[in-house]
C-alpha cells in the first residue's frame, strides 16, 4: 500500500521534532491534567499539510484541532501527534505519534511511531502487523496468572479514584505483575508485539485508541470493551485489548468478578 507507506515516512520525519526539547517546554495548559505542547501544534501542521498531498480526498481527523465533527464513514485520518504529552514534558521518552486511517467507520491501517526507541509499528486490514519492517505476533499467555498487564489511571477522572484502582487491584492479585506507561498507542503496541498480554483503561478518544486497535488486531489479538463488544468510534471510550487468549479471564476480572460491572 504506497499511502501508507509515503504516510509512516511522513510520520518518521515528524518524529525528530518531538525530540526538541525547546519545543516541548513550550506548554500550555488545557486543564489540570492536560497540556499541548508545540511539539504537538508542529506536528499536527506537519503531518496535515504531508497527508493532504498524499491524497485530498481523505479527510483528517487531529487532537489538537479547534473544532472537528465525530464523523467516521468516509475515509479520514486520525492523529494523536503526541500520544503521551505528559511524559513528554518531563522527558520520560516514552511518548508517540498515533496516526490511523479510517475507512467505513473502522480502522484499516495503523502507524505508531516512538522516536525515542525508534520502533515504528504499522499494521494494514488482512496484511499483518509489524515492528520496523518485521512481522509480530501477540504473546502466548494462556492465563492472567502468568500475564504482565498494563492498567490506565485515567488522570482526568479522578473522582472515579476508587473505582479505577479497585479494579487496578482485583487485576493485580491475579497477573503477574502491572504495568502503567501512559501512552495508550505504545501500550496497545506492546499488547501486539508480546511484551504485554493485555491492557485496559478507560476515557480513550479515537486518536488514542484508533491505529493501536488495527496494529494488535492484525498482530492476532483482540480489542474491546468490558462487554467484551468492539468498540465504537465515540468521544469517550472504554479499551481492553489482548493477546487473544486471556481476553474472558481479563473482562471478567475488570468488571467486578462476578460478571457484573465494576
Amino acid at each position: 500500500m504506497e499511502l501508507l507507506s509515503a504516510a509512516a515516512a511522513a510520520v518518521r520525519e515528524a518524529g525528530s521534532m518531538m525530540l526538541n526539547r525547546e519545543l516541548s517546554q513550550e506548554i500550555r495548559e488545557k486543564s489540570p491534567v492536560d497540556y499541548v505542547t508545540g511539539v504537538d501544534l508542529a506536528v499536527q501542521d506537519f503531518l496535515k499539510e504531508r497527508l493532504c498531498c498524499l491524497s485530498s480526498n481523505i479527510g483528517f481527523l487531529s487532537e489538537e484541532q479547534e473544532s472537528f465533527e465525530w464523523e467516521f464513514q468516509s475515509s479520514v485520518w486520525v492523529l494523536d501527534p503526541v500520544d503521551g504529552t505528559t511524559n513528554l514534558i518531563h522527558d520520560f521518552r516514552h511518548s508517540a505519534i498515533s496516526l490511523a486511517l479510517i475507512e467505513g467507520g473502522k480502522p484499516e491501517a495503523g502507524i505508531v511511531y516512538c522516536p525515542f526507541s525508534g520502533e515504528m509499528f504499522t499494521a494494514r486490514r488482512g496484511s499483518g502487523a509489524f515492528l520496523n519492517g518485521t512481522s509480530i505476533r501477540t504473546s502466548d499467555s494462556a492465563r492472567m496468572a502468568d500475564s504482565l498487564l498494563s492498567v490506565g489511571t485515567a488522570p482526568g477522572n479522578r473522582e472515579e479514584v476508587k473505582g479505577t484502582f479497585e479494579r487496578m487491584r482485583r487485576i493485580f492479585e491475579r497477573c503477574r505483575d502491572i504495568r502503567r506507561m501512559g501512552a495508550a498507542s505504545l501500550e496497545l503496541c506492546y499488547v501486539a508485539c508480546g511484551r504485554l498480554d493485555g491492557y485496559f483503561e478507560e476515557h480513550l478518544k479515537p486518536w488514542d485508541y484508533a491505529a493501536g486497535m488495527v496494529i494488535v488486531e492484525e498482530a492476532g489479538g483482540t480489542v474491546c470493551g468490558r462487554d467484551g463488544l468492539p468498540p465504537v468510534f465515540l468521544p469517550d471510550r472504554e479499551i481492553a485489548a489482548t493477546n487473544g487468549k486471556i481476553t474472558e479471564e481479563f473482562i471478567f476480572f475488570l468488571r467486578d468478578g462476578q460478571g457484573g460491572e465494576a
